[in-house]
């Protein structure tokens, strides 16, 4: 091809391994490149000995660390009790004992009260941070901070080795494996998601999300490159200038004027009329008639080709013209067998689960659901689907706990185990646990972005098949017992990447809940501050109402608590002579 396809894609390189009789699918760039023995032996060879040596002292202070600071407390307080005279410490404990006793019990009531008041604020700043970032702020800066100092290991060092499923090594996901993908069923902006926000008055896109179709409308549409001048300004403006500042503008009228000045300047640039069918198109048919006369100016240019022809068929799709629709995809994907990036068989798959043409869908996913190919949740559920929708129909739980799974049933509970290991996300809205939204322009494989996409689309062809969701519903949580550690290992994929919670908050809107998996326990730091609000809080009422009763239980708690401390130092008292602890205290 003269031109190539440019959008940005991610495109994961896999291969297989066979591990317990199961596939995994394990990226190549996650594992880092072994030097070879000869280097090894270059590397090492100078000098084994010193590199030993420092690598035995390093593991012996840090593994002394502790103790040595045992000793050092000790010998603080040793220090402290010898020198008790000299620094009249006695003196000064009973002066503040007196102070104490004088105050009154108000005092004690703001006290507690002000430190219930402190713990309280902490507790509601905690409390937003983890829902808006998925971690303590406390535990965060202690980790960052302190554990550097204390000797640990930063978190940037270590990659993490984790076992998987045969009990080898192997290192976490890295941030590659989080990248976004092009929603390949993503909606009309002016005809879908801007009738949502008359209707609704919320924003169902991000300004990130927006952003990323921003990059890519301009690295995809190369538009027309040949110059014109103006007669007004006596500029040279290349039709590709307008429409790369169109895609960048924010403003959606912004870019529909400057779509519009780019028509002016030529009547044929189709990226201007791709722009206006895709914002300014107040309905499908609109924003088919405007793809129509994109394509009749398209020319030779195949990105614009493919992308107009690949509206077209949604278009048709979405106006109940299904046949067309499925034979516009499938010209489209034969006269480009290499764009698979570009997932145009997932348009298919959906258009022909509409027309319920099972067997066709089946022949796709031979096709496409390979063990070299990326995984997607559309491959994986609707693979699902199928295999549920040939026992659906017939299933029944009790029955199946007297009589046991036969073949068929169990071929259907593992693809769906198959298909929630994949993605944990989709069975919430499958089962409308949770409230579906629109779906983003684009998609985290494998997180909630992907999930909403999914089920927003294919909710109705699993509520077709009788019995199927009954299926789901019996089965789904099943897989949450095969693998107990999904951030740690698989058992058919790569373990589940621990990124997808941050990204999927960037790629949905505010008002949606963000599903988090593995769900997180509550932070210490959450816990041990809303304990302390609520202890001071009740101290506080407690002294406010018996200040006498509370004070005779706080006199009685504090010499309890010192009682160790007056009975170590009578010991030491009574072990070492006197003259001994007064020389030392000449000293």
């Amino acid at each position: 091809m003269k031109h190539l396809i440019s959008i940005q894609f991610s495109v994961s390189k896999t291969r297989i391994c066979k591990k317990h009789g199961g596939l995994r699918f394990v990226d190549f760039k996650l594992f880092q490149t072994q030097p070879s023995g000869k280097n090894m032996e270059d590397g090492t060879s100078s000098n084994p000995q010193s590199i030993g040596f420092t690598e035995k002292l390093k593991s012996w202070l840090s593994w002394s660390w502790t103790y040595i600071c045992a000793v050092w407390f000790a010998m603080v307080l040793t220090m402290i009790y010898v020198l008790r005279s000299p620094l009249k410490l006695q003196d000064t404990l009973t002066s503040a004992s007196v102070f104490l006793n004088t105050l009154t019990p108000k005092f004690y009531v703001a006290l507690t009260g002000t430190s219930s008041l402190i713990s309280g604020l902490i507790l509601i700043f905690e409390w937003w941070y983890f829902r808006k970032y998925g971690t303590s702020f406390i535990e965060q800066v202690s980790v960052s901070h302190l554990r550097p100092l204390l000797g640990g290991v930063e978190s940037s060092t270590t990659t993490g080795l984790f076992s998987s499923v045969n009990g080898e090594a192997e290192p976490r996901p890295s941030v590659s494996e989080c990248k976004v993908w092009r929603n390949p069923l993503n909606l009309f902006r002016g005809a879908e998601y801007s009738r949502y926000t008359w209707v609704t008055g919320k924003e169902p896109l991000t300004y990130y999300d927006m952003n990323l179709s921003a990059q890519d409308h301009q690295t995809f549409f190369t538009g027309d490159t040949q110059q014109l001048k103006t007669e007004d300004t006596g500029l040279n403006l290349s039709f590709s200038t307008v429409m790369q500042k169109a895609w960048r503008e924010r403003n959606p009228q912004a870019r529909i004027r400057a779509a519009y000045q780019a028509i002016e300047m030529n009547h044929e640039c189709a990226a201007a009329y791709v722009l206006l069918a895709e914002e300014e198109a107040t309905t499908i048919t609109e924003a088919e008639r405007l793809f129509k006369q994109a394509l009749r100016s398209a020319g030779k240019d195949i990105n614009l080709l493919v992308y107009i022809k690949r509206r077209l068929a949604m278009c048709a799709r979405k106006l109940g013209r299904i046949k067309e629709a499925v034979k516009m995809m499938r010209d489209l994907m034969k006269e480009f067998p290499l764009l698979g990036m570009l997932n145009i068989h997932e348009n298919l798959l959906e258009a022909l689960l509409e027309l319920q043409a099972y067997a066709d869908v089946q022949a796709v996913l031979a096709k496409y659901d390979d063990i070299s190919l990326p995984k997607s949740a559309t491959i994986c559920y609707t693979s699902a689907l199928l295999k549920a929708r040939a026992v659906s129909e017939k299933f029944s739980p009790e029955a199946a706990s007297r009589r046991g799974l036969s073949t068929a049933e169990m071929n259907a509970v593992e693809a769906i185990h198959r298909a929630v290991e994949f993605n944990p996300h989709v069975p919430k809205y499958l089962l409308e646990m949770k409230s579906l939204i629109l779906p983003p322009e684009h998609i985290l494989k494998r997180g909630d972005s992907e999930a909403v996409a999914y089920a927003f689309f294919h909710l109705q062809h699993w509520k077709r098949a009788e019995g199927a969701l009954n299926l789901l519903h019996c089965t789904w949580e099943g897989t949450f017992r095969i693998i107990p550690y999904p951030l740690e290992k698989g058992h058919l994929f790569y373990p589940y990447p621990g990124c997808t919670e941050t990204a999927d908050r960037e790629l949905l809107p505010s008002f949606h809940e963000v599903s988090v998996y593995p769900k997180k326990e509550l932070p210490f730091f959450i816990l041990f501050t809303a304990g302390l609000c609520s202890f001071t809080a009740m101290l506080a009422m407690l002294t406010h109402q018996f200040p006498e009763l509370m004070g005779v239980f706080a006199k009685a708690f504090f010499s309890t608590l010192f009682a160790p401390l007056g009975f170590f130092a009578d010991k030491m008292e009574s072990f070492m002579p006197s003259s001994f602890w007064h020389q030392l205290t000449r000293i």
